[in-house]
């Protein structure tokens, strides 16, 4: 495997009046170019923490990510981060909000050249009709299918998405899965997704890394997901491999459940 992404003795430590409060400790992991990578865990465990640090977001108490031979020094544009909520600015239409990072990311490109972009994106996440519409006039999955439109027209390096498909109901969480995935399957962008959801995490991922409960979360075990590529949920759900890839997340969760009861 061809590292592309290195993080190395990652952690993350907060100062309390109690005195230092160790959430990520010693978090290593190599990942390869236009890997998917499903991060899961129980809930405080840090997910959301490491995926912060990777967008720049939230300040390294120790270690370092190197992406693509570079160091991450604070947030950018190799980078594009859909979060659990889109975080849309609500008086910019759909495209608006998408073309506000494409002009950023292509400062040097014609006006068509940019609208082409955002609006090729807004038509691959289903959205050619509603290019106009502000926020408030869509739906929860609607809105974020512009968050998933705009993270692709930046065309980063990686992909860092936090629970992006959390507060959706099931229906609409399993449609965007199979968005998603098309629009990766299209250039393999490297990805790493935080998700609680054991069968998302299956569906997407070459590689489900699982993190041990905080605190002083880190890897606990890594599962190789050979699944065939592109992947249909049907069959996936008939391949025989796929109940023991559950097996074993649900087996480990209950583990560090225990663990930290």
């Amino acid at each position: 495997m061809q590292k592309f992404i290195e993080i190395v003795e990652l952690s993350k430590v907060y100062p309390t009046p109690r005195g230092p409060a160790v959430i990520v400790e010693g978090f290593n992991l190599d990942i390869g170019k236009g890997e998917f990578i499903a991060l899961i865990g129980h809930s405080g465990c840090g997910k959301s923490t490491v995926l912060s640090m990777l967008a720049g977001l939230n300040e390294i108490s120790d270690g370092n990510v190197v992406l693509d031979g570079h160091e991450i020094e604070g947030p950018g544009p190799d980078r594009g981060v859909v979060f659990q909520s889109p975080c849309l600015l609500p008086w910019m239409t759909a495209f608006q909000n998408v073309m506000l990072g494409v002009r950023q990311v292509y400062p040097h490109g014609s006006k068509e050249e940019q609208r082409e972009i955002a609006e090729y994106y807004l038509a691959r996440v289903g959205l050619s009709d509603s290019l106009h519409k502000r926020p408030s006039e869509l739906s929860g999955g609607m809105r974020q299918r512009v968050g998933i439109a705009r993270a692709f027209a930046l065309s980063p390096k990686m992909l860092l998405l936090d629970e992006p498909f959390g507060m959706l109901d099931s229906l609409t969480r399993m449609d965007l899965q199979d968005v998603l995935l098309e629009l990766w399957g299209r250039d393999r962008k490297t990805a790493l997704m935080v998700t609680h959801d054991v069968d998302e995490a299956i569906f997407l991922a070459d590689r489900v890394v699982m993190m041990t409960s905080g605190p002083a979360a880190r890897v606990g075990e890594i599962l190789e997901v050979d699944l065939p590529r592109p992947r249909n949920r049907a069959e996936v759900l008939e391949h025989p491999d796929y109940y023991r890839y559950r097996e074993a997340l649900i087996a480990f969760l209950a583990d560090h459940e225990r663990q930290a009861a």
